[in-house]
C-alpha cells in the first residue's frame, strides 16, 4: 500500500519546528546599562529562572509529542478528512503552547502562579485529548493503518495515550493548589513519553 500521508507528515514537522522556536523568544538578554560585572550578570541569570524552566518544560515535550506524532504515522498510511482535522487540531495546540509558556515565565513567582500554571497544564490536558482522538479515528478502520498491523498493536499504542489523559487531569488539579507539583508531574510525563514511545515501538515489532 502507498504511504498518503506524506504531504500531512511534512507539513506538521513545519508547524512543530515553528512551535519550538517561537519559544526561544522568551529568552532575552538583560539591558546593557544593568550589566557592570560577572555577579550582575549572574544575579539577573538567577532572576530568570521560571523563564528557564518554561522554556525547559516546553521544548521538550514539543519535542517528545514530535517523536509520538512521527510515531503515529508509521502506522497511518491512508487518510481521511477526520484524521486531517484530527491532526489540524493538533497542530493548532502545539502552535498555542508558546503562549502559556510566556505566561508561565513571567508569572509563576508572583501570586498568579496557581492560575497561569492551570492553564499552561490545561493545553497539555487538550493536546492529549487530541492524540487520542487521531489514534481513535485512525484506527476505527484498519485499512487506514500499516498492512500487517496487529490488533494488539493497535491497543498497546490506543493505552499509551489513554493513560496519559488522567494524570494530565490529575497536574490540572494540582495546578490550583500547588503549582510545583503540577508542573513536577507534567516533567514525569514527558520522561514516561520519551521512554514508553520506543518501548512501544519495539513490543509492536515483536508481536508482528
Amino acid at each position: 500500500m502507498e504511504k498518503e500521508t506524506v504531504r500531512i507528515e511534512g507539513f506538521s514537522d513545519a508547524v512543530f519546528a515553528i512551535a519550538v522556536t517561537l519559544l526561544v523568544l522568551d529568552l532575552h538578554l538583560p539591558e546593557e546599562h544593568l550589566i557592570k560585572n560577572g555577579n550582575d550578570l549572574f544575579i539577573f541569570m538567577k532572576s530568570q529562572w521560571p523563564v528557564f524552566l518554561a522554556f525547559i518544560l516546553s521544548f521538550f515535550s514539543i519535542f517528545i509529542m514530535w517523536v509520538n506524532h512521527h510515531k503515529i504515522f508509521k502506522q497511518i498510511y491512508s487518510r481521511n478528512s477526520a484524521i486531517m482535522f484530527a491532526n489540524g487540531l493538533i497542530l493548532f495546540l502545539v502552535s498555542a503552547v508558546s503562549y502559556p509558556t510566556a505566561l508561565l515565565a513571567r508569572y509563576f513567582n508572583g501570586e498568579a502562579s496557581s492560575m497561569v500554571v492551570a492553564m499552561y497544564t490545561g493545553i497539555f490536558v487538550l493536546i492529549n485529548f487530541a492524540y487520542n482522538l487521531l489514534w481513535f479515528l485512525a484506527s476505527r478502520n484498519k485499512k487506514l493503518l500499516r498492512p500487517g498491523i496487529t490488533d494488539a498493536a493497535i491497543k498497546k499504542i490506543r493505552n499509551n495515550y489513554l493513560y496519559g489523559f488522567p494524570i494530565y487531569l490529575i497536574a490540572l488539579i494540582f495546578s490550583f493548589w500547588i503549582p510545583a507539583v503540577s508542573l513536577m508531574i507534567i516533567l514525569g510525563l514527558w520522561i514516561f513519553w520519551a521512554l514508553s514511545s520506543g518501548k512501544i515501538e519495539m513490543s509492536i515489532n515483536e508481536s508482528e
